[in-house]
Parts: C-alpha cells; sequence; structure tokens
C-alpha cells in the first residue's frame, strides 16, 4: 500500500515536480461514466493529480489518446494457461491487464502448500498485481483422490500474507448449505481474515439462500441471466466468465444495465495460452461485449473498478488522486485494443510486447505420475455384468463445463462394453496419479467426435488425475506410459505412436518452458488432434472438466462414474 508523504503532497497540489506527466489525454472515468480531456501526473507509482497537473520530471504528449484503468482478472486459474506467473505475465501485460486474482486450487490439489508458496513467490515482484485466494477445496469432494488435503488450519497461515485478499471458491455449496462443520470452519475462518468467494453451479431456491446467508460473496459459475438475476438479489457480486471452455457472456450479459453495472465484474477462470496471446485477456471480453451492445465505458469498468472494489484493494482499479498508476493506452473507443499497459507508472508491455521484468521460472517441488504397477491394455476392460442393460454415457459439450447425463444401448465385444466411434462415443479413464492407489475409474463419452487413436492429459479438474479418452484400449495406454515418462502432460497417440507430446512437469500442469514454446506445443499438439478428425478448437479443455465431481451433470472420478446431482459414485450400467 501507498504510504503518504509531505512530497506526495506537494506533487498533488502542483507544487513540486511529478514523476511523469500525460498530457492531452481522454481518460476514462468509471467512477462517472464519463471521457474527461485533462492531463494527468504521476509520482511514486500512483496518479498525483487530474486535471490540475504541475510540473514533471518527464512528459508524455498523448496526442487525445484515451487511458483507462488496467484491467484485473476476478477469478482466474494461471495454472490454465499452462504456465507459471512469471512466463504468464509475457501474454497478460500486452493486453492491458494489470492484475488478476489466482486461486491456485490447480497445484493445490496436486502438491499441497508447496505447491501454493511456489506460485506465490514466482509471483512476487513481477511488474503486476498478482493477488491470491487461498483455495478452500482440496480436495474439491469425497468422490475422487488429491494429490493433498488442505484443512482450515492448512489455510489460515496463508492470509498472513498480504496479497491473499480472499478464501478462494467454495465448490463444496452441499457442505455450506449443510452445515457440515468442517466446511463452515473454512467459510468462518475466511470470514475472519478476509472475504469468501463462491462456486454453486445452477443452486436456486432455498440451498442458495442459505450458501448466501454463509457470507459467500460471490458466484462465477452462471449460465443462464436467470441464475445470475436470483443470486445478484440476494447480493452476491456474479462475475461474467468468458475463458478458453466456459463461455457465458453472451446469456448473461442482457441482464446487465446501468443500474446494476457495479454487481458484476469479468474472469476468465481458464483460458489457454493461445487464446491469451492471439485473443486476449479481460480486454478480449470487454471488446466482445462492447459488440453485443454495452457501453463500453461501463464494460471497462466491470473489468477493472469493480473486481478492486469487491476485493477491498481500493488503491486499484481506477484513474483518480491516489490511486496506484496501473492503466493502458488504447485509441479507439469502438474497438479497445490496448496498445501500450503501464504498473505503477512504469510500462510493461508495448506494441504486444512484454518489456518489464523477466523473472526465472526458479525451482519448483516435483510431483509426477504414478501410473499402477504393471499396467496393462486389459486393465481399461469394462466387462458386461447385466447382459441387455443401458449405460450411462456422459454428454459432453466444448463450451460449458455442465453435462448430460445420457442413458443409451452401449456397444459391446467379447462380453465388454467398448467404444463405438460410428456413434460418437469413446471410452474415457482416469488413473490416480500421485499416491499410487491403483485406482482407475472407466466409463464413456459422447462429443468429441474422433474415430481413432486417444488423447491424454494430467490436467483433470480438480485432482488432477490422468484423463484419457479414447476409441481403443492400446492407443490409451500408450497415451498413459508417454505422459507417465515425461511428469506429466497432455499428448495425442494413433496406433501406438506418439503424434504430439507437451511435457507440463510442474505439477503435471504447467511448462518450464517460455511462453512461445507452449504456445507452439500446444499448437503441434491440436493439429495431432485433428488428425484423429476432432472438430474441436482444443478439445483438451473440456477433457479437463470431465473428472470434476463437483459440477452437474455425470462426470468421472479416480473412484468412478458420479451422478453430480446425486452427489454418489453410480454404476456404468442402468
Amino acid at each position: 500500500m501507498h504510504t503518504i508523504t509531505p512530497d506526495f503532497m506537494a506533487v498533488a497540489r502542483g507544487d513540486a515536480p511529478a514523476d511523469l506527466r500525460l498530457d492531452n489525454a481522454r481518460i476514462i472515468n468509471t467512477f462517472t461514466r464519463e471521457i474527461i480531456e485533462a492531463d494527468l501526473t504521476i509520482h511514486d507509482g500512483h496518479f498525483a493529480a487530474i486535471g490540475h497537473a504541475g510540473p514533471a520530471k518527464e512528459t508524455m504528449n498523448l496526442h487525445g489518446a484515451f487511458v483507462a484503468p488496467g484491467f484485473i482478472d476476478a477469478h482466474m486459474h494461471v495454472e490454465s494457461t499452462m504456465m507459471p506467473p512469471s512466463e504468464f505475465i509475457r501474454f497478460a501485460a500486452p493486453h492491458g491487464s494489470t492484475g488478476a486474482v489466482l486461486d491456485p486450487h490447480e497445484i493445490a490439489n496436486v502438491l499441497g502448500i508447496p505447491g501454493i508458496r511456489y506460485l506465490m513467490e514466482n509471483a512476487r515482484g513481477l511488474p503486476m498485481n498478482l493477488m491470491f485466494a487461498a483455495s478452500s477445496c482440496v480436495p474439491s469432494s469425497p468422490l475422487e483422490t488429491a494429490g493433498a488435503v488442505l484443512s482450515a488450519a492448512d489455510l489460515e497461515p496463508l492470509f498472513d500474507e498480504e496479497n491473499v485478499v480472499a478464501l478462494a471458491e467454495m465448490m463444496n455449496f452441499p457442505g455450506v448449505f449443510l452445515g457440515v462443520p468442517d466446511v463452515l470452519e473454512k467459510v468462518n475462518m475466511g470470514l475472519r481474515r478476509r472475504i469468501v468467494d463462491g462456486h454453486a453451479p445452477g443452486l436456486s431456491g432455498a440451498n442458495l439462500n442459505a450458501y448466501v446467508a454463509a457470507g459467500i460473496s460471490s458466484d462465477h459459475e452462471c449460465t443462464t441471466a436467470e441464475e445470475a438475476r436470483e443470486k445478484l438479489r440476494l447480493g452476491q457480486q456474479v462475475y461474467i466468465r468468458e475463458g478458453s471452455a466456459a463461455r457465458n457472456l453472451e446469456a448473461l450479459l442482457p441482464l446487465v444495465t446501468e443500474a446494476n453495472a457495479h454487481r458484476f465484474c469479468f474472469c476468465t477462470d481458464d483460458r489457454h495460452p493461445a487464446d491469451l496471446r492471439d485473443d486476449g485477456h479481460i480486454d478480449h471480453i470487454v471488446r466482445r461485449a462492447a459488440a453485443l451492445g454495452l457501453n463500453p465505458i461501463t464494460a471497462i469498468a466491470i473489468g477493472s473498478t469493480h473486481t478492486a472494489l469487491h476485493y477491498n484493494q481500493r488503491h486499484l482499479g481506477a484513474i483518480a488522486p491516489g490511486k496506484q498508476a496501473d492503466f493502458f493506452l488504447f485509441d479507439d473507443l469502438k474497438r479497445i485494443e490496448p496498445r501500450a499497459t503501464y504498473h505503477r507508472g512504469v510500462l510493461t508491455a508495448e506494441a504486444g510486447v512484454y518489456v518489464g521484468e523477466v523473472k526465472p521460472i526458479g525451482d519448483y517441488p516435483q510431483s509426477g505420475v504414478r501410473l499402477p504397477v504393471g499396467l496393462s491394455a486389459s486393465d481399461f476392460r469394462v466387462p458386461v455384468e447385466k447382459p441387455g442393460a443401458q449405460i450411462r454415457v456422459i454428454g459432453m459439450s466444448p463450451t460449458q463445463l455442465t453435462t448430460e447425463h445420457l442413458t443409451l444401448e452401449g456397444a459391446v465385444a467379447d462380453g465388454a462394453y467398448v467404444a463405438d466411434p460410428k456413434h460418437d462415443i469413446l471410452k474415457l479413464v482416469v488413473i490416480e496419479r500421485h499416491n499410487g492407489t491403483g485406482n482407475i475409474g472407466r466409463g464413456f463419452i459422447r462429443g468429441f467426435k474422433f474415430g481413432e487413436g486417444a488423447l491424454a492429459s494430467t490436467v483433470g479438474h480438480d485432482s488432477h488425475n490422468l484423463a484419457i479418452v479414447g476409441a481403443n484400449d492400446e492407443d490409451m495406454l500408450a497415451a498413459a506410459e508417454a505422459l507417465a515418462s515425461c511428469g506429466g502432460g497432455q499428448c495425442v497417440v494413433l496406433n501406438g505412436t506418439v503424434l504430439a507430446l507437451l511435457p507440463l512437469p510442474i505439477a503435471g500442469l504447467m511448462s518450464d518452458q517460455p511462453a512461445e514454446s507452449v504456445v507452439q506445443h500446444q499448437a503441434a499438439l491440436l493439429e495431432a488432434a485433428r488428425q484423429l478428425g476432432c472438430p474441436h478448437h482444443d478439445p483438451f479443455m473440456p477433457l479437463s472438466f470431465m473428472p470434476l465431481p463437483v459440477i452437474p451433470s455425470l462426470k468421472l472420478s479416480d473412484l468412478g462414474l458420479v451422478d453430480v446431482d446425486r452427489f454418489e459414485v453410480v454404476g456404468l450400467e442402468v
């Protein structure tokens, strides 16, 4: 936080020279939703004066360029960019991002507190306001096996860190509204130390009322305007999510008005590296919102000021005297494309290139992939136990985290259920990779639309076990062995040959290579997936959510098929 000094006050009055003066600026005022033509001064990393700018050691004539507060992502998992913060910033800063609230939930489920501490240390000192929310649900539920278990006592020391701003998304919403003691212990600890963010997809009525009564402040899982409206009316901050997997902007934007816009923030939740580099970060959502008819200044406010206020970071998120000088420049209000980004008044990105501090990835805690001893293709076999029965099949959408709970006739060969690519039904397995338990969940899925080979990933929310989808058991085995050999990652296999491999040695989630290298490897991976016949932009993103047993309706964990609506493991056969 900024310490106010007599020197700073002299600059604010115009009696002493500032470090920098920006002349002929068009300032985006997110408080009054107007554009102010004025000069502004920056001193000691903060705005000192707006419109009453005095002398300065350095001046810059903006010639009418717009100055807007830097964007702040209200909720994201940096692990989903496949890069630690020191590489993530290379792609985010050029898009006008000067902050993000990171939930290290993914690495926490693999490595526990040491994983969280690694990300916090990697983020330290970077020219971006990288705040953290302490991961509340590790594991997310008892219906999967994670690499760590974190209690309230484990989490509380994290709140001694100044940049920890919340208890992260409380995913165990049944545990909250049913009053489960250890869940409420975490909630009470979060309320005592900061605020508590929410995660309650589809929750409504009396149970939602009870969830909000527990002090849960926000929700980023709304998929319909009706759901968002109910949560708004109960006082929650609604995050409109537009990431690489879940895209809810079009559904929720009609709900936003000038009267209620202050109750919204923008977040990406999960953003893949190529999407981040090429399409953008929060700026991408702002452009889309404006194109859909939202006042562009309101869109900027939702992407900056509202997030800062929600997390009680009142020194951030706006252009006003005393606020931290985090901003970006752009030239056209009809298409908001940042051309230069500043953090604390210092240039961090220009013309699409990061020019800020370069920090090494550093030493990271080890994890890896522990396959069951003697694993063979026969371990993926699913024998028929009830001839003539229908089977439960996961219905996958490439743009939503929710799935359908389908009941279909299964294809059978040699007394076992098998993949049926002609009808878009593939086999899905989830192998526990952290503790060597030997657990393997087996099921079937519709929606991937490829006819041969296999895809595999150690990115499998939230416990990040090894998920494999394929047309035959032999290729699925080869995929498992390929990822075990490199310590985790993603791969495409056809006829026993690895067509493409993206190693992710940091917890099986992130690369230790430069950002551009990650994008190149991912591009080769996605091209290989297309060779199998998969039509989706990025099939690994929906694959990563198929083991997540807290988002409806049917998922597969290492413990088996999970009926999320009933919150229990169910059999394959009906």
